[in-house]
């Protein structure tokens, strides 16, 4: 006992970490709060030879196979309602276009506008994308509010109200 791992490492989730006892092995402690620590354990992939053996011993001798299920209490339940909820809590997306691509698409936008054939024509296109994957790319820029806002605030103060054309519809050609 004297050799025991004492140190788990570092449970980056609170709930978790709150209920961990450093006396308990990982199996136990993770028993307890109703996780699984190994899951081909948990969840068995039935094995069909040996449920077929066992359907030929059953017919061929006439006793019954039974199963002992363990049952398993949870005494730390409280943990599994709240890894459940914070699961199912709304997350923040924080997708962001690398800067590189963005300066791309915004050159695209101020020179053709809404043209996506002639933007595969630029010689900038040196990954020669399709117009469809070009219009997918800039959709995806105008879905990030962060950066396609301040393309928008900066087109604005560069240009004059009555030409500014940022491609609202977006109508398949």
């Amino acid at each position: 006992m004297r050799n025991r791992l004492q140190k788990v490492g570092n449970i980056q989730c609170k709930e978790i970490k709150q209920a961990w006892d450093i006396n308990k092995s990982i199996r136990i402690n993770l028993r307890e709060m109703g996780l699984s620590y190994d899951p081909n354990e948990t969840i068995k992939i039935p094995n069909i030879k040996k449920q077929l053996k066992s359907k030929v011993i059953t017919r061929t001798d006439e006793w019954t196979e039974e199963e002992i299920e363990e049952s398993v209490r949870v005494p730390k339940k409280h943990i599994i309602e709240e890894l459940e909820k914070d699961a199912k809590a709304p997350r923040v997306k924080l997708f962001r276009l690398p800067k590189g691509q963005v300066q791309w698409i915004t050159y695209l936008i101020d020179k053709y506008g809404c043209d996506y054939k002639a933007m595969t024509r630029d010689k900038r296109n040196y990954n020669q994308e399709t117009w469809k994957q070009l219009r997918a790319k800039i959709k995806r820029f105008k879905s990030i509010p962060e950066q396609y806002t301040e393309f928008v605030k900066n087109k604005n103060s560069n240009a004059p109200s009555d030409q500014i054309d940022v491609c609202e519809s977006e109508s398949d050609e």
